[in-house]
């Protein structure tokens, strides 16, 4: 698990170990909103926003405004959904790791 902003980039590779994490916490949780039976009401809106993810997560260096906007429709959309609670957390923690949110 990423612990620190302060990550550097492993010896001969390429790809900023933020952006791992963050492609590995966006394919988590896009696995874990797939096998959950249950339906709710803002489901479509929280895959939707896991594309988006996904795709600025192919980015080397993603957009973190995109980042966090996505974030938040995700984290609002699955809401109160327990089952998949863990992966949201993994993915806020991924997303944090590429700074703090703007205050304002």
């Amino acid at each position: 698990m990423l612990r620190s902003v302060e990550h550097r980039r492993a010896t001969g590779s390429q790809v900023d170990p933020r952006v791992t994490g963050l492609r590995s916490a966006v394919a988590r949780l896009r696995r874990l909103l797939a096998a959950h039976p249950v339906e709710f009401r803002d489901r479509g809106v929280a895959e939707e926003e896991l594309a988006i993810l996904a795709d600025l997560a192919a980015d080397d260096h993603p957009d973190v405004p995109g980042l966090r906007r996505s974030l938040l429709l995700v984290a609002g959309a699955i809401g109160s959904v327990s089952a998949l609670g863990p992966g949201v957390r993994e993915l806020r923690e991924a997303v944090d790791l590429f700074g703090p949110s703007p205050r304002g």
